[in-house]
């Protein structure tokens, strides 16, 4: 059993960063090892300190490792585990998310038996492995529903709560304004409430919100927020059992044994006070 292991992370200041870290702390207390944090700050720096160090492994939180840099951890012995990886990693190295796609699924249904029909989506963009599938849930549960999503009604917010205000905007601006709107995260559904405040719309009279996560914040807000929660601090809890299971396989006389490779935790739709059936002269 080692006695220490590395954790990297590209920030430690928010919230779902913070879940994370704690998930992964309680297992390691628990295992009575120790964790060594290094955040990364560009592309290699992090790769380089494991090296260095000669870490005994690794649980690597919301990066997307490059195949070279796989292929660099892979050489030196180093084992993994990613959580929430960017993109797909490579088959044989494990990973631990939660269920996106029926999270996404899940807001979708919900609006739509609400009677919405005018729904748009906030997404994050391009580029990441969950938004992709969050976006891909939505959009199934409004097929269904034989409703559409027109591009008109689908902005990036890039994860940021000032650009999901500002993408957001016109939008709710328009003649023909959705009446319902699903952010991939809480940061870009706290942007729909700031966007909506400035246009003088109510939530949830005049437009519901649904967002993603569940952090502390969302159940502060006025009112508070309708989402999907995702374990973030079990998803790190499992990932750095799964690391220390690795790592006990590789020393043992007998080799490795069959090696967990993608593990997704069940999200939860959570029902608060920013969703609402659409009102008056807005109903289909």
């Amino acid at each position: 059993m080692p006695t220490l292991v590395d954790l990297v992370m590209t920030a430690v200041d928010n919230a779902w960063a913070t879940r994370a870290l704690s998930g992964i702390e309680q297992a390691a207390t628990d295992a009575g090892i120790g964790v060594v944090m290094t955040i990364a700050r560009d592309s290699d720096e992090w790769l380089t300190r494991l090296l260095r160090r000669h870490s005994e492994g690794a649980v690597i939180v919301g990066l997307g490792p490059s195949s070279a840099q796989i292929s660099g951890l892979a050489a030196a012995g180093i084992p993994v585990v990613l959580v929430d990886p960017v993109v797909r990693p490579p088959d044989d190295v494990p990973s631990v998310g939660s269920t996106n796609w029926e999270g996404g699924r899940s807001a979708g249904e919900h609006l739509a038996a609400l009677g919405h029909r005018r729904i748009g989506i906030v997404d994050a963009g391009p580029g990441t492995l969950y938004n992709a599938a969050r976006v891909d849930g939505f959009r199934s549960a409004l097929t269904t529903a034989g409703l559409d999503l027109p591009a008109s009604r689908i902005v990036h917010g890039d994860w940021s709560r000032p650009t999901a205000y500002e993408a957001v905007l016109p939008v709710l601006a328009a003649e023909e304004r959705p009446t319902a709107l699903f952010a991939c995260s809480e940061s870009m559904a706290f942007g729909i409430y700031d966007a909506a405040a400035t246009l003088g719309l109510r939530i949830p009279q005049d437009l519901s919100v649904v967002g993603f996560d569940d952090l502390p914040e969302a159940q502060w807000a006025t009112p508070p927020m309708t989402t999907v929660q995702q374990p973030t601090a079990e998803m790190g809890s499992v990932a750095l059992r799964i690391l220390l299971d690795t790592i006990r396989d590789q020393r043992s006389p007998r080799g490795r044994a069959g090696r967990t490779t993608r593990i997704e935790l069940a999200t939860h739709f959570l029902v608060r006070a920013s969703t609402a059936p659409p009102s008056g002269a807005e109903a289909p």
